[in-house]
């Protein structure tokens, strides 16, 4: 049974069958997919798509030279919600990989990253980044955020972005 805001197998199913597609090509790409914690001002930031998710859909927005290939795609259920959009936390964060971990400190979201240097797929998900990770891995990664039912408290998203931040710190010995 898919809950209102959750995503079908088939959704799960496209998500990887486009990434690594855009792998293959070294097409780079940044997919947020959202769980409880709306993100309508990331969606604002960007152009309305409102459309079923296909593998097709996705590989043919990040495809290079194309008006929607910068930026990422929000993913609401089985629906690609809005393509282009800014997720930069800080002006700091410039590549996928920095602005995938940006928006998981500050949302319960799950973000795929496409790699368009080494065609490699990572993943984002509570401050943390998963990288160069398979199709099995990732598959696991959907279901566990599919099935999920829990409220994030914005208590628990500012206790890790205070301790991701201080892990950050220790990392630049400070």
């Amino acid at each position: 049974k898919v809950e209102e805001n959750k995503f079908s197998d088939h959704t799960i199913d496209e998500l990887i069958k486009a990434c690594y597609a855009m792998g293959k090509v070294k097409t780079g790409a940044l997919i947020v997919i959202e769980d409880e914690i709306l993100l309508n001002e990331y969606v604002r930031t960007g152009i309305d798509i409102d459309a079923i998710i296909s593998s097709q859909l996705l590989i043919n927005i990040f495809e290079k030279n194309t008006p929607l290939h910068d930026g990422a795609v929000i993913v609401r259920g089985d629906r690609v919600v809005s393509a282009t959009c800014n997720t930069s936390i800080s002006k700091d964060l410039g590549t996928r990989h920095r602005a995938a971990v940006g928006i998981s400190e500050v949302s319960d979201s799950l973000t795929i990253v496409v790699s368009e240097e080494t065609g490699k797929v990572s993943i984002a998900m509570r401050g943390q980044i998963y990288r160069n990770v398979n199709a099995d891995f990732l598959r696991g990664k959907l279901k566990y955020l599919q099935n999920r039912n829990q409220q994030v408290t914005k208590l628990r998203l500012l206790k890790r972005r205070f301790m991701n931040g201080k892990k950050d710190s220790e990392n630049l010995g400070e």
